[in-house]
């Protein structure tokens, strides 16, 4: 594994030209460019805030900024899983019998050209944020968003992971796309994005609340969504529907501490799958 990292290290190149390539063909033609690709973010969170704060209502002051925190990341699992998943038997088939090259530069530019979308996308966050603060008296950026690398670097290695074996898994069954499309559907709701962690800790029975949380927070996906949030805004306090009230939760860094190694563990084990698999790819386009 180590002699196949140094060769990937070796085609750097070849990836930068990649994710160069994806950004261009992405926005090929466009006017607004990269803006297309944060207008439907921004029309999904302004949706859903009017469904949970209107016609669910949930009380949470400026409800909007603790749906975009959530919703960003979502967007960059998301994508960067469809986009790796057909990466190879769609968009590159043609180059794996002409060329020799680490098959594994493909899933990793398309995980890296829309972690350069969610670095975007989080600019954009970060203005919000100040705009709120300076002109509708919002709480200000927080010491904690140092904690902002690391969590990204913890869900790159996640989705990194993931891309490897959905790429590898795509190429011998091509149900693995459609198969992924569903899955995300239905993550999304089981996953804190349009509602706050704090409200599945509600609903735990008390005598074994603290344990089964814990088990909800060994998602990675879950765990990171919900330090997202702590670290970029503030605590909040929240009356639902019949005057019940909830408050934020204070982020559990032992279990932050979990998820990095889960992360770290899933990327070593995809790349693995996908390099035990890759010199078969040829004789399967």
């Amino acid at each position: 594994m180590i002699d196949e990292l140094r060769e990937l290290f070796k085609y750097k190149d070849l990836v930068k030209q990649l994710v160069i390539r994806d950004l261009k063909v992405r926005y090929k033609n466009s006017v607004l460019g990269f803006f297309w690709s944060l207008l439907n973010p921004l029309i999904q969170v302004a949706t859903i805030t009017i469904v949970v704060k209107y016609i669910l209502a949930l009380d949470i002051a400026n409800y909007s900024a603790y749906l975009l925190v959530g919703y960003l990341p979502w967007v960059f699992f998301q994508m960067a899983l469809l986009d790796s998943s057909d990466v190879i038997i769609l968009h590159h088939r043609d180059l794996l019998k002409k060329v020799y090259f680490p098959r594994e530069v493909l899933p990793l530019s398309s995980v890296i050209a829309n972690l350069i979308h969610f670095g975007l996308a989080l600019v954009v966050f970060f203005a919000y944020l100040l705009f709120y603060y300076f002109f509708l008296h919002g709480s200000p950026i927080m010491p904690t968003v140092l904690w902002l690398p690391v969590l990204i670097v913890m869900q790159t290695l996640l989705i990194t992971g993931l891309a490897f074996f959905l790429s590898c898994m795509n190429m011998f069954f091509e149900d693995t796309k459609y198969v992924l499309t569903v899955l995300l559907n239905v993550f999304f709701y089981l996953t804190p994005v349009m509602y706050v962690a704090e409200l599945v800790f509600t609903k735990i029975p008390e005598a074994h609340r603290g344990l089964l949380y814990k088990l909800y927070l060994l998602n990675p996906l879950n765990m990171l969504t919900d330090a997202y949030r702590k670290i970029l805004l503030p605590p909040f306090h929240a009356t639902r529907m019949r005057g019940e009230e909830i408050s934020s939760l204070p982020l559990d860094y032992a279990m932050l501490g979990v998820c990095a190694v889960v992360c770290l563990l899933v990327a070593i084990a995809g790349y693995r799958f996908f390099n035990a698999r890759k010199w078969q790819f040829a004789e399967r386009v």
